[in-house]
C-alpha cells in the first residue's frame, strides 16, 4: 500500500528511526529554499538537455542529485496548492482554477483542511519568508480579505503577486506581507529597472541577509519566468539573437542527443511527433524571437538564483540548505497575445494615452497601456520583450520544451505533468551528480520538509480536521534508498492518470484509458491498453478508489456542479 506521511506527532515521528527527530538531534536541521518556476517545459534547463544558459542549475545539478521522473499537476494553481499543503490540489480545494465551482474540490481558495509548509514548520522553529508567485485564492483585491494571504498561512515575509500572472514590468496584485503596492511607488525597492524576476530574486536575498542565522529557515521562491507574457530585459535577449533562426525540429533533434548522450532517456524511446512545420511559418523573425525571450527569461531566472546561492555562501550556509528547483506543469500551448489586438499590429512611435500615475495598482492581467503611455499590442509584427507587449510562444516553442514528450499544460499525458527536481545539500545528499529514476510528486516536497525539519503535522486545528499527507519523504532518495509507494495519482480539466513505477493509464477528458510501458515508452507512443485488458480493469479500479477519496469527483466538477458527466 501506498505509504502516506504519517508525521503526524512527535510520538509519531520518533517511531521512524531515519526520520524527523533523528535529523533535528543528530544535526543542525537544515535552511530549506524550495524554487518553483512557471510554464516551463522538462528540457529546457542545461541540466536536462537544453541549450538555454542556466550555469546556477547546472552547478546545483552536478554538486546534487536529479529526480528523471518527479511529476507535477499539469497546471499553475493546482500545483502551487499541491506543494505548499503535500496534498492532491482537489484536497485543498483547488482541483482546478481560482473559480468556486460549488463542489469541495473545486472552490479555488485553500480550504481549512490543509496546512501549508510554512504553517508546519513555523511551530517547529524555522522562519519562513516568500518571494514571488501565490495564486491559491481568489482574493486579490488590495482591502482584502487576507485570511488565505500568504501571512496568514505561515509565512512571516512576503514580497510578490497574489495573482497568478501579468506584466514582469508591472506586475498586478504586487504584494509586500498585506499591503499591496505598487512597484513605481515602492519606497524599500527602487532599481534603476523594475522587471519582476529580478525583484523576486533580490526580495528573497534580502530575506536570507536579514534572517536570524540562529535558526532555521524556510523560503519560498516562485518566480513567474518563463509563463507568458514574453518579457525579457534587452541585454538577456541579445545573447540569444539567432539561435532559433532554423525553427523548431533542430532543437529539439539537439535536446535529443544531448539527453541521450546526458543518460537522462534510454536511446530506444522514440521521439513524439513534431506539433508545427517551420516551412509553414508565415511570420519566421517574430516566431524566432518569440523563443529568443523566453530563453532569455530562463536566462534571467538562474542568474537570480546564483544571487539566491552567492548568498548562502557568504553567509557559510549553503552546504546545510536543501535546495529543491521544480516547475509547475509542462510548456505552454496556449495562444495568448498570437493574434492583433484592436487591430494595432506595430508598436507606436510615441506614447498615445496618458502615462499611469506612479501610485495606482496595475489591476488587469493584460494591461491596456504601459506605464508611460503605450498601448499593449499582440500579434504577429509586435516583437516581444518589451512592456507594450503581451505575447505567448506558441505551440511550436511548447513541443521544443517539452521534448521528448507528447502534449502540453492542462494534459496529464507526460509532456504537461513532467518536470526536472534538483535536490542540492552537501551535508545531506551523498550523491553527487546522479539520476534518481524513482517516480515522486509534489505531494513528498511537504513529507520531505517535514521529514528534514522534525516538524509535528497536525491532525487538527482550530477545529478543523487537517488531512493526512498524501506523499513520502525523498529522503531515502538522498542515499540510494528507494521510496515505497504504490501509485502517484492525476487529474486536471477531466484528464486524469494514475503512474506506477512501470505502468501508466492516462486518458484525455471523454477518452477510453491509454496504457503505457513507463519503462520502454515514456514517450507514450504505444498504447497497450487492449494488449492488457485486466490491467487497464485494476488501474483505472485504483484511480476511481482514489478520486472518491480525494475529492476530484464528480469528475467533470471543473466546469461547475450543474455540467458534470461521466468517463
Amino acid at each position: 500500500m501506498f505509504r502516506y506521511a504519517v508525521l503526524t506527532s512527535v510520538a509519531l515521528i520518533s517511531q521512524w528511526p531515519n526520520y524527523g527527530l533523528f535529523a533535528a538531534e543528530q544535526a543542525p536541521r537544515p535552511n530549506i529554499v524550495l524554487i518553483l518556476s512557471d510554464d516551463m517545459g522538462y528540457s529546457d534547463t542545461a541540466p536536462y538537455g537544453g541549450e538555454i544558459r542556466t550555469p546556477t542549475l547546472s552547478r546545483l545539478a552536478a554538486d546534487g542529485l536529479r529526480f528523471t521522473q518527479f511529476y507535477n499537476t499539469a497546471r499553475c494553481c493546482p500545483t502551487r496548492a499541491s506543494l505548499l499543503t503535500g496534498l492532491y490540489p482537489h484536497q485543498a480545494g483547488v482541483g482546478w482554477m481560482m473559480t468556486d465551482r460549488g463542489l469541495p474540490g473545486y472552490r479555488g481558495d485553500l480550504n481549512r483542511s490543509c496546512r501549508t509548509i510554512a504553517e508546519v514548520l513555523q511551530p517547529a522553529g524555522y522562519s519562513t519568508y516568500m518571494a514571488g508567485k501565490y495564486h491559491v485564492t481568489p482574493h486579490v483585491d488590495p482591502d482584502g480579505p487576507f485570511d488565505n494571504w500568504p501571512l496568514q498561512r505561515g509565512f512571516d515575509r512576503f514580497y510578490g503577486t497574489i495573482h497568478g500572472a501579468g506584466s514582469f514590468y508591472d506586475p498586478n496584485s504586487l504584494t509586500r506581507d498585506n499591503t499591496m503596492i505598487s512597484p513605481y511607488a515602492d519606497e524599500e525597492y527602487q532599481p534603476e529597472t523594475y522587471y519582476y524576476t529580478d525583484a523576486i530574486s533580490d526580495h528573497a536575498v534580502r530575506f536570507i541577509q536579514e534572517h536570524d542565522a540562529q535558526q532555521p529557515f524556510f523560503l519560498y521562491v516562485a518566480y513567474t519566468a518563463a509563463h507568458w507574457p514574453m518579457h525579457a530585459l534587452p541585454e538577456d535577449i541579445a545573447r540569444y539573437k539567432g539561435r532559433y533562426d532554423e525553427g523548431y525540429e533542430p532543437i529539439r533533434t539537439e535536446r535529443l542527443a544531448r539527453m541521450r548522450e546526458l543518460g537522462l532517456i534510454p536511446l530506444n524511446w522514440e521521439l513524439s511527433p513534431q506539433a508545427e512545420d517551420w516551412n509553414k511559418v508565415r511570420h519566421r523573425e517574430w516566431e524566432s524571437r518569440c523563443m529568443e525571450v523566453y530563453a532569455a527569461m530562463i536566462d534571467r531566472m538562474d542568474q537570480g538564483i546564483g544571487k539566491i546561492v552567492s548568498t548562502l555562501e557568504d553567509r557559510q550556509q549553503l552546504d546545510n540548505t536543501l535546495i529543491f528547483f521544480l516547475q509547475d506543469n509542462g510548456g505552454c500551448a496556449e495562444t495568448l497575445g498570437r493574434k492583433p489586438r484592436n487591430g494595432l499590429t506595430e508598436r507606436a512611435r510615441q506614447a498615445t494615452l496618458a502615462p499611469t500615475a506612479s501610485t495606482a495598482f496595475e489591476t488587469k492581467m493584460i494591461p491596456d497601456q504601459s506605464r508611460d503611455g503605450y498601448p499593449v499590442l499582440m500579434g504577429p509584427g509586435v516583437m516581444p520583450g518589451p512592456a507594450d507587449t503581451y505575447i505567448a510562444y506558441g505551440r511550436g516553442w511548447a513541443n521544443v520544451s517539452n521534448t521528448p514528450f507528447r502534449e502540453y499544460k492542462h494534459w496529464v499525458h507526460e509532456g504537461g505533468i513532467s518536470t526536472p527536481l534538483i535536490a542540492h545539500w552537501p551535508q545531506g545528499i551523498t550523491r553527487r551528480g546522479e539520476f534518481e529514476p524513482e517516480p515522486g510528486h509534489l505531494v513528498d516536497i511537504m513529507a520531505t520538509c517535514v521529514d528534514m525539519a522534525g516538524a509535528a503535522y497536525p491532525q487538527e486545528v482550530d477545529g478543523h480536521s487537517i488531512k493526512p499527507l498524501a506523499g513520502t519523504s525523498l529522503r531515502p532518495a538522498f542515499t540510494g534508498e528507494q521510496l515505497q509507494r504504490d501509485a502517484i495519482y492525476f487529474e486536471h480539466e477531466g484528464n486524469r492518470a494514475i503512474r506506477t513505477r512501470q505502468w501508466k493509464l492516462v486518458a484525455k477528458e471523454n477518452r477510453p484509458w491509454e496504457l503505457y510501458d513507463m519503462q520502454a515508452d515514456r514517450t507514450e507512443m504505444h498504447d497497450l491498453a487492449s494488449e492488457h485488458p485486466e490491467l487497464v480493469q485494476q488501474l483505472s479500479q485504483q484511480w476511481d478508489n482514489w478520486a472518491a477519496r480525494s475529492d476530484v469527483l464528480p469528475l467533470g466538477g471543473w466546469r461547475g456542479a450543474s455540467k458534470t458527466h461521466t468517463k
